[in-house]
């Protein structure tokens, strides 16, 4: 690490990668009450068309994906814990016929399974690929800490939620999220949240 884009398998269209991207990570285990806050910031995103990177595996971060999916014109490079398997092209068609979607891999195809391992490659390849991080929750003492501690992650801007979980983020000098207050007010969306997908690609 760092790993050359050259160096990735992809499939897709690459010019996503020259975008401002901004890469999503949310511990798995998170409180109910970061997730309306979330759900504004991925509004922001999908109305300003602004690249979101991730490797969409835990639960909140799945749920963001299938909402940025929902209109297929929305800029995505999604980073993969395994090998790109051939069943992605069917299943994700609509986004990669329209030139919205990157898969990519450090992964060769036949890693077909996810470990703990191969996550925290993918981890580094998006901490290194990213201009700037959301992060609404992170566990304390957790892989994600040790992720945005990095070199590949330091003196990339980082967004948080005002928890006191997130004190070590804030005190890395990350900045609180502050939703737009008019897409606060209004949107019924979110008094649910979007329908959760029916897994993670990777």
């Amino acid at each position: 690490m760092p790993i050359s884009v050259d160096e990735l398998r992809t499939l897709g269209n690459q010019a996503v990668l020259e975008l401002p991207k901004t890469a999503f990570f949310c511990s798995r285990e998170y409180p109910a009450a970061i997730e309306r806050a979330t759900y504004l910031w991925a509004m922001e995103q999908r109305m300003n068309k602004h690249c979101v990177l991730s490797g969409f595996h835990s639960k909140l971060e799945q749920t963001v994906l299938r909402y940025l999916r929902q209109d297929g014109n929305h800029p995505i490079a999604y980073a993969l814990g395994r090998g790109i398997q051939s069943g992605l092209a069917f299943e994700y068609e609509r986004e990669l016929t329209t030139g919205q979607l990157l898969f990519l891999s450090p992964f060769e195809t036949n890693v077909a399974i996810v470990t703990k391992e191969t996550v925290a490659i993918r981890n580094l390849l998006l901490a290194d690929l990213a201009d700037d991080f959301f992060v609404p929750y992170v566990t304390p003492n957790g892989n994600l800490e040790q992720l945005l501690a990095n070199p590949l992650a330091q003196n990339k801007p980082i967004l948080t939620l005002d928890l006191p979980a997130n004190r070590y983020l804030l005190d890395l000098g990350a900045e609180v999220y502050q939703p737009n207050l008019l897409l606060s007010s209004h949107d019924s969306w979110l008094l649910g949240g979007p329908t959760l997908p029916n897994g993670p690609a990777n």
